[in-house]
């Protein structure tokens, strides 16, 4: 059956995988928004949140590579037409994942504040930072378990599920982010920073729960652990690999950034978090396309029909363009207005302020970047992603953060240093498609 690359077709995927992607940093925005306006050391609670939450992110995105090879390595046997020959992947590589993740955690606790102390955080933000990192970290397995599923979901062409379960996710957290963090009257006190915390774990836990449940009643998928390697483990870990040296060098620029804003001080590292959330949330929003691209990208390559995947990479690009020019515009008319969604301490709004506009820069950058990523990661093209973000952040971030910083640039220094880097990723992959795909048919 020939792969619709439709409008139609490819916003059936796109719009629920927006939905999908921004649940994730509404959940962290949430936290931020509600952190930032407790009374009694907001700023520095607000702080804790930025440190933690980069870190837990790098945790994050560094082990949950697993998504993307599901996704590719199934959407490309279902283009072939041998879906068949997978049914017993997902349950040996969501193993993997969880066991990675297990690992992970046990070695972390032991060093939870020399972690936080490298990031430049000290005194009470220090304290809020162990306290939140100690409750949140528990979640973190919960997340990889998460994710992996909805690989598996991407991989059947279903994004609806996947958004269903963000979704949820999300309105659980921001319920219980009021009533824990500012408590309810009669019958509970606040908890300040540690009820955020745990708003976020029990929505992950949740989340998680859903996942089992949505797999095993909406897919003929398989989660008993057969004792045979399957042979697409093999190309599994190594594609997982790669991306994950791919996510140790996009996460030392975010953490390195962070760092950096940590050194100029508590108000200008509250204010680089606000600008993160919101770009996080910009870009998510973007990645939509660029899980459709995953999608549909390895669905036709399996099905070695490179006319169609050149339209569909088009398409894509120009949708995902056309959504960061609206988020701009939005960006432009809320400039004065958005900070005090964070925070309402005036010294923060102004060091903000003083960069949202090269925030807002980076929109078109991130829209060709992060959609051609998608992509590409649904062609199975993990070493070339891999090479990508280690020139982009070594030759491209890294001289652009320490002249900013010799030349005493502050927080505009580190953002401008950003969207070279977010720049970078984008022209290198627009050289490799045309090279490689575009001159295939």
């Amino acid at each position: 059956m020939k792969t619709s690359i439709s409008f139609r077709h490819i916003n059936k995927l796109a719009v629920p995988a927006i939905v999908a992607g921004i649940a994730e940093p509404i959940l962290s925005a949430t936290d931020t928004a509600v952190v930032g306006n407790i009374p009694i050391n907001g700023t520095e609670s607000l702080a804790a949140v930025g440190i933690v939450g980069t870190f837990l992110s790098m945790l994050i995105w560094i082990l949950a590579q697993t998504r993307s090879a599901i996704s590719a390595i199934i959407s490309q046997h279902l283009g072939a037409g041998r879906i068949a020959e997978v049914k017993t992947l997902p349950a040996q590589a969501i193993a993997f994942n969880i066991g990675l993740s297990l690992l992970v955690l046990v070695s972390t606790i032991p060093f939870i504040p020399q972690i936080f102390m490298l990031l430049k955080a000290e005194g009470i933000v220090l304290d809020y930072c162990i306290s939140y990192y100690s409750i949140r970290v528990w979640g973190f397995p919960l997340t990889l378990f998460t994710f992996a599923i909805f690989g598996i979901f991407r991989g059947l062409q279903n994004t609806f599920w996947p958004m269903v379960i963000s979704l949820v996710g999300v309105v659980v957290n921001i319920i219980l982010d009021f009533a824990l963090v500012y408590g309810i009257e009669g019958l509970f006190a606040g908890m300040n920073l540690e009820g955020a915390a745990w708003a976020s774990l029990i929505a992950q836990a949740v989340m998680a729960v859903m996942s089992f449940i949505l797999l095993l009643k909406k897919t003929e998928v398989s989660l008993k652990i057969h004792t045979t390697w399957h042979p697409e483990m093999n190309r599994l870990i190594i594609m997982t690999l790669n991306l994950f040296v791919r996510s140790v060098a996009l996460n030392f620029a975010l953490i390195l950034a962070v760092r950096e804003a940590t050194a100029l001080g508590t108000d200008v590292i509250a204010a680089h978090t606000i600008g993160i959330q919101i770009w996080l949330f910009t870009a998510f929003f973007i990645d939509g396309y660029g899980a459709a691209g995953n999608i549909l990208g390895g669905k036709l390559l399996g099905a070695r029909d490179f006319i169609a995947l050149n339209r569909l990479t088009k398409r894509i690009t120009i949708y995902g363009l056309v959504v960061s020019l609206f988020l701009g515009i939005l960006g432009l008319l809320g400039y004065n207005f958005l900070g005090t969604i964070f925070s309402s301490d005036e010294k923060v709004l102004t060091i903000f302020a003083s960069f949202f506009y090269i925030v807002l820069f980076t929109l078109p950058f991130s829209a060709i970047a992060f959609v051609l990523d998608g992509l590409f990661k649904g062609l199975g093209e993990m070493g070339y992603l891999r090479n990508v973000l280690l020139a982009s952040t070594f030759l491209g971030f890294l001289p652009v953060l320490l002249m900013g910083k010799y030349l005493n640039w502050g927080i505009q220094g580190v953002w401008t240093a950003l969207v070279v880097w977010i720049a970078f990723r984008g022209a290198a992959l627009v050289v490799k498609f045309k090279k490689k795909y575009a001159a295939a048919y």
